[in-house]
């Protein structure tokens, strides 16, 4: 999975990684909403890039 997303996606991934971990130092029930909000979210993306991949034929 991290060779697919490149150098600058596994930037990103750490930041948002980071950033999760800075709120659960303050509060956790907080960082865990957040987290699922970011996994509902990397969901429907795949969901959406799948679809449109598919809808090209290349998937």
């Amino acid at each position: 999975m991290l060779q697919q997303l490149g150098p600058l996606g596994i930037v990103g991934l750490v930041i948002v990684l980071l950033g999760i971990a800075l709120i659960a130092s303050q509060s956790l029930l907080i960082a865990a909403g957040m987290a699922l909000i970011l996994a509902g979210l990397g969901l429907i993306v795949k969901a959406l890039v799948s679809g449109l991949l598919q809808s090209f034929g290349m998937f």
